[in-house]
């Protein structure tokens, strides 16, 4: 890559682009990821239907930790972003208190799942894929656990968790993998431009 923009090595630049990624994703969170699931869960609520609310809006919290294993593809790098922008959706005043960084670290765990079986240097569909369901599946579970999903019949649990999957793989993983690819292209142009230049 041009100017070395991904680096498995924490460097400076590496520190500064997870640190900036977990500052917008924290506001996008807040601002909009959260803004939007509480207007749907109220418009739902009459209808019975608010609790597939929390599973149609999962995989939008679940970006900034794919997003940092790209330019920092290397160990703990989803971990400190997801759980970073945890931390600043809680401080912008996310309702869940403390317990969005807790879930926010579990989530960076979840994802980096994808990335782990290749030493993390593979940014493949299968990678972003695995690793979206594996965030959906520790925050499924923390859902469980805080939510009171143990109450629902098996019919109910197994359609939250459909829904919550589905989020997941479309905004956590095809989402995210469109939006590197797009990267891929303008460093590739980047580093046209820079040979292009010493050539001449």
């Amino acid at each position: 890559m041009a100017m070395n923009i991904r680096s498995p090595h924490w460097d400076v630049r590496q520190i500064i682009t997870v640190t900036l990624i977990g500052i917008v994703c924290g506001a996008i969170y807040f601002y909009g990821v959260d803004t939007l699931y509480n207007v749907t869960k109220i418009a739902l609520t009459p209808t019975g239907l608010n609790p597939f609310v929390d599973g149609m809006y999962s995989g939008l919290w679940y970006i900034s930790a794919p997003l940092c294993l790209y330019f920092v593809p290397t160990v703990g790098a989803g971990i400190i972003g997801e759980t970073l922008a945890a931390v600043v959706e809680m401080f912008f005043g996310a309702q869940w208190g403390i317990m969005t960084v807790v879930v926010g670290f579990l989530q960076g765990v979840g994802n980096e799942l994808g990335f782990f079986p290749h030493g993390y240097q593979k940014f493949s569909w299968t990678s972003c894929l695995v690793g979206a369901f594996g965030a959906n599946l520790l925050g499924f579970g923390y859902s469980f656990v805080t939510s009171g999903y143990s109450h629902y019949s098996i019919g109910m649990i197994m359609a939250l968790f459909a829904i919550s999957t589905v989020s997941s793989l479309v905004f956590d993983g095809v989402l995210v993998k469109l939006i590197t690819l797009n990267f891929d292209r303008v460093f590739e142009k980047m580093q046209l431009n820079n040979v292009d230049k010493s050539s001449k």
